[in-house]
This record gives structure tokens, sequence and C-alpha cells, in this order.
């Protein structure tokens, strides 16, 4: 067997490892809940000076999926001994009984030294939806004795094994070693699509939040950033062939725009975390912004507040500039979908203005502005699907609506009332994502997560096929309220509960004590990893 040592840790550890001391039943837990497993009540102790990740290819050396992984775990291992060598400082302050070395330890309990990486897949560098995130994992049981193995086909499997992995790391009774849990674990998530929406128009994220947004996005096994990058307010995209967009519509055209180069460090950041990057460009209302630097983009309202509505949809000029715009955009997002929105049309401004009223008439759509809307999305659809080859994801109004969408196309539900929506969806052959109920900007005071866990994505009574028709669901963070300051706080662990709705085995019965212990674990975990997570259930602390 050819094995290979990827990464090693290197770490000065000299303080008391005692065997029966490893038991800590509130630690070593998951979230999200794997497929299947089993935690038994013991666990072996780590080894930090010898421990490494061994992978049994030695051709995977080029793979920089898995070389950052390890790279990454290594180092969320190796500050979790940091921050054990802290405290067991502090604790042997009072203690007399602190004379045991490391030397004198190795003659004590067995030491787990490696992670063996069992890899039978390609060395992809970009996630998609439907990738295999499947894995196995067992530690010192049975199977695996004084070991760990971790096996998948895949390398997003590998990746979604490495975090379950470090949530089995546990601390002490005496605050002062670590240990592994012993388990047996098979997995693999339940819905292909776990997302969660940043909005980058109501308040600019910079760069290193939105990164900070992904670290924590890998902790939850979520795999899709959902970028809802421009809106009314601003237009932050830096366009390359439309620069007044965002030199005109955007907050800052100098400091609070991105640029291509920031987006692609985004992707890239992304992509060996495992989480896609699909951006929206949300049309034909929400464009405010993309007026300013845009001339005749926008309707010309007429004895309204407003100057401005939505995308003119009879200006032909205004087909041939998205089309230009979405080739750029598709081109630089290298997701093979492109969400076109679609949602909270004013007819308002379309019905004041006299050109759009005549042309409707000279078109036998007098009056149905639904009609009208769904002529120009039709229009953008067909530009992206038929001429740039990408799928498309739209809100539910653009269904609703009577839209004749393609198969490849994506509805996502985000009223109320949803059981209903996704019954009509998929009863329409449409594939569906489900948000009513994870709109994370609807406040509620302490312990609001736990009405994110109670939404059941197939609770709706279509068949099994309709069922099967939902591919998953996202968390939305709407910006009016979050900026820099606040966002990660008010996304995490709310979107967590979201996250293992959408990657644990359905189960209406769980205990919500036991999943209360769980998600309070998981926060001071995240915490450990600077996610700045907010308490989840009142008053507690965290080590």
């Amino acid at each position: 067997m050819d094995v290979m040592v990827l990464t090693k840790i290197v770490v000065i550890f000299s303080v008391s490892l005692i065997s029966d001391a490893f038991v800590v039943q509130d630690q070593g837990n998951f979230w999200p809940l794997p497929k299947s497993y089993v935690l038994y009540n013991s666990s072996i102790a780590l080894n930090p000076s010898l421990f490494e990740f061994k992978v049994v290819q030695s051709d995977l050396n080029k793979c920089r999926i898995l070389n950052e992984a390890f790279k990454r775990y290594s180092k969320i291992i190796g500050d979790s001994l940091s921050i054990l060598l802290r405290r067991g400082q502090e604790k042997r302050k009072y203690s007399h009984n602190h004379h045991h070395s490391y030397r004198q330890v190795l003659d004590g309990p067995k030491f787990l030294e490696h992670l063996e990486i069992n890899f039978s897949g390609l060395c992809e560098t970009l996630p998609y939806f439907g990738m295999n995130e499947s894995y196995r994992l067992e530690v010192d049981n049975q199977r695996a004795p004084n070991t760990a193995i971790l096996s998948s086909r895949s390398v997003w499997g590998i990746l979604r094994g490495l975090e379950t992995f470090t949530q089995l790391l546990q601390v002490s009774e005496n605050g002062l070693s670590l240990a592994v849990r012993s388990a047996s674990i098979d997995d693999s998530p339940r819905f292909s699509h776990r997302g969660l929406l940043i909005d980058t128009s109501r308040h600019f994220l910079p760069v290193e939040t939105i990164k900070l947004i992904i670290d924590g996005m890998e902790a939850n096994k979520l795999n899709v950033l959902h970028w809802h990058i421009v809106d009314d307010q601003s237009f932050p995209y830096q366009s390359e062939l439309f620069p007044d967009l965002s030199g005109k519509g955007a907050y800052d055209p100098r400091l609070l725009v991105y640029t291509i180069a920031d987006i692609q460090a985004i992707i890239l950041y992304a992509a060996v975390r495992g989480v896609r990057v699909m951006p929206e460009f949300d049309t034909p209302g929400h464009t405010t912004s993309w007026g300013f630097g845009q001339p005749g983009l926008l309707t010309k309202c007429n004895n309204l507040v407003t100057e401005y509505g939505p995308v003119n949809p009879i200006n032909e000029d205004n087909y041939l500039f998205l089309r230009d715009l979405f080739n750029e955009i598709i081109h630089i997002f290298p997701d093979g979908y492109l969400h076109l929105g679609g949602d909270e049309v004013n007819f308002d401004c379309w019905a004041s203005n006299p050109e759009i009223k005549k042309w409707m008439v000279d078109n036998k759509m007098s009056g149905d502005y639904a009609k009208l809307e769904s002529f120009y999305i039709q229009n953008i659809i067909d530009i992206v699907e038929k001429q740039f080859r990408t799928n498309t994801i739209v809100w539910q109004e653009v269904f609703d609506n009577g839209v004749n969408l393609y198969n490849s196309t994506i509805v996502q539900a985000w009223t109320g009332n949803y059981e209903k929506e996704l019954d009509r969806i998929t009863n329409a052959g449409h594939k569906a994502l489900l948000s009513s109920c994870w709109y994370l900007d609807y406040l509620d005071t302490g312990g609001d997560w736990k009405k994110y866990y109670k939404c059941e994505p197939l609770s709706f009574g279509g068949s099994a096929a309709q069922k099967a028709l939902v591919i998953g669901g996202e968390a939305c963070m709407w910006g009016e309220s979050v900026d820099e300051t606040n966002v990660v706080q008010r996304i995490f662990p709310r979107a967590s509960a979201a996250a293992e709705k959408l990657w644990s085995p359905q189960d209406d019965f769980r205990n919500i004590h036991q999943v209360e212990g769980r998600l309070d674990a998981h926060v001071c975990r995240m915490k450990r990893r600077r996610i700045p997570a907010q308490p989840p259930n009142g008053p507690g602390f965290c080590l």
C-alpha cells in the first residue's frame, strides 16, 4: 500500500492525558446529524505531535482541493490544542498534581496518530449541483481499532467527512487534553442544494466578511452561496463591459464594489470548501440602481411618486444589453446556474406609461401586466438557456404568472403557504427550492432557530414523484438591517437549523432538548474557529 503523508501537525504538548477522563457526553456530537451513525462511549487520545493525514493514493499530491482541506483542518485541530494548552496552564496554577510529562503518557493510553484517507475518485476542482458528498468514517471501533479511516469516491465527500471528524473532537473532563470520540458513520445529504442567500446591495459586505460566512457554511455543510449581488439600492458588481453600472450605481464606485478579481477570489475560496457561488441579477424589478448607468433601461413613470420603474420590456435595445451583461456574468461565475430573480414587480409604472399601454393593445395583452412580465422573463430565459446554455433559477412569481419555463429551470418558493406552492410547482414537473420558512431577517426573541428547525420541505401532500423534485432549500439573509458588524452573528446559528433540515434524514420526533444541546456545542465549536455565532438558547457560556 502506497501511503503518502500530506499534512502533519507539530505542536508541543506536555499536559496530563488520562484515558478514563475522555468521556464527555455533550461533546463529540454532530451538526448536522449524519444519515447513519453509531457513537460509542469511548474515545481515543489524539497525539498532537504525530497526528497526520495519510492518503492511500500517491498520485494525489497535486490535488488542490484535498491539500487545502488538510491544511485547513490541521489548523482547526491545532487551534483546539492551543486553546487546551492555555486552559491547562490556568488549571495547573491551582493543581498540585501537574507533574505528568508527555513522555510518561506515551506508556499509558493508545494514541490516534493519523486519519487514513481512502479516496477513489477524480480530483475535481469546482463544486456543482448533484455532486457526490457521501463518505464513510470509522474511528477506533471494531472495524478500525486504534485507527481512523475516512473513505469516499469524491473530493466533496472527503471534505464533508473531514468536517465530521473534527466534530468528534472532545475535551477531557479536566480540560487538559484532547481525544476523538469512537464512531461508525455512513453519511450523505438528504438534499443536493443546501444554500444561503446573502444580499450585498442593501449593505455592502467586504470580501473578508463573505469569506467568513463561507467558513460558517463549511462548518454546517451548506454548499451553495446564493449571491444577491445587486438590487434597487446599489450596484456593486463592477462590470468590465458596462463600467457605468457600478460607476454610477454603487454606493462608492471606488471602495464599495466587487472587482472581477474580488469575485474570482471568493469563488476559489468557496470552491475549496465545497461551496458553489451562484449569482443573482434580479430583473425586471429591483433595478433602480441599474438605471443610473444604463439610460433607457428603466420604464419612465407618469404621474407617480417614483420617476422610473422596472426594466422597460418593450425596448428591444434592453435585451441586447442584458444579453451582453449576462454573457459576461456567466463567464466570470463558473456555476452552472444563474438566478434571474423575477419577484415583486410593481406594475403601476408600466400601467402609467402610454407607450407600453399602446404596445400591449397592439400585441393583444391589453391590461394584463402579468402577461407583459411573462413576455419579458421569457425573453431573458431564452437568452440564458438557449444562447448561453446555462440553467436558470427564478422566484416563484415567474411560475405563478405562467411563464413557459424550461424543464431545467428551478423555481424558488419564498412566500407564505409554501406547501401549496411546492405542490403546484412540482405538479407542473419543475424542480423546486424552499426558502419560505427560512428568512433570517425575520427576527424573534431568543431561540428563534426553533421555528426554522420545525420547517419540513416535504410536508406538502404531493406524490413521491413530486417530492423527488424538491432539490433542497436556502436560508435567506436579506441585507436591510445587517452589515459586516452583525451579519455573521445574524446568520449563525439560525441558518444552522436549516442546514440540518437539509442534510439530515427526516425525523419529526427528534427530541428538541437534545437538539438544543448539540446546537449549543456547535456554536462553541464555531466560535473556536473564529466564526462569531450568536448564543442560540439564552444564558450559557463557551470555553
